[in-house]
């Protein structure tokens, strides 16, 4: 009876992991829903009519996808770029947004000019070997940001000299996928076996 609880109690856990990644897609999609129509309504509770709230949301579409036209087709949006200007002139605010904007442009593998390199770094000690996102560099020194599992967005930046890194094959989603799976999904397994040890 002990062993039958046992196998029930391995299946059910089994079965929860397997259908997680929907719950969480599920999860994401009602999330954007309600986002969506709780803008709609506070606009229409603001102007008391469906047709200028579905015409204003109308522009906003078009509008968005018109910016990504632009930033897929020229690099460059004029919305984006007022917006640069504009921003720039608040003290605080321009921090923020810069440093928001790097952030955005590293995990989505676009801004000032390339593909985001991955490295191995070894810590907390020797022989242990973390994946890291290059963030900038600086002549023979890299600035880098450690991910920590299950959660890629938490970590800690370090800088180190070229010499104690080891670049990876890895892209940034990979990379993340590697993370956020805690070492599940690992596409480039082979690399490993060319780290120093």
């Amino acid at each position: 009876m002990l062993q039958h609880i046992k196998q029930l109690s391995e299946y059910f856990l089994i079965g929860v992991l397997a259908i997680l990644p929907i719950v969480i897609v599920i999860e994401v999609v009602l999330l954007l829903k309600d986002l969506i129509a709780g803008t709609f309504f506070s606009v229409y509770g603001y102007v008391d009519s469906y047709l200028f709230t579905s015409i204003l949301f109308a522009v906003i579409v078009v509008a968005l996808s018109y910016i990504g036209y632009s930033l897929v087709q020229r690099r460059r949006s004029i919305i984006i770029s007022t917006a640069d200007l504009l921003v720039e002139k608040i003290p605080l605010i321009n921090t923020i947004y810069r440093v928001s904007k790097k952030v955005i442009a590293m995990f989505s593998g676009g801004g000032e000019g390339n593909k985001r390199e991955v490295v191995y770094i070894e810590y907390p000690k020797n022989d242990i070997w973390v994946p890291a996102y290059v963030t900038n560099r600086k002549g023979e020194w890299y600035v880098l940001f450690v991910p920590t599992s299950p959660n890629p967005t938490s970590g800690f930046t370090v800088v180190m000299h070229e010499s104690k890194v080891v670049k990876s094959a890895l892209n940034i989603e990979e990379v993340t996928s590697f993370i956020v799976s805690v070492g599940s999904d690992f596409p480039k397994a082979d690399e490993v076996t060319r780290l120093p040890h």
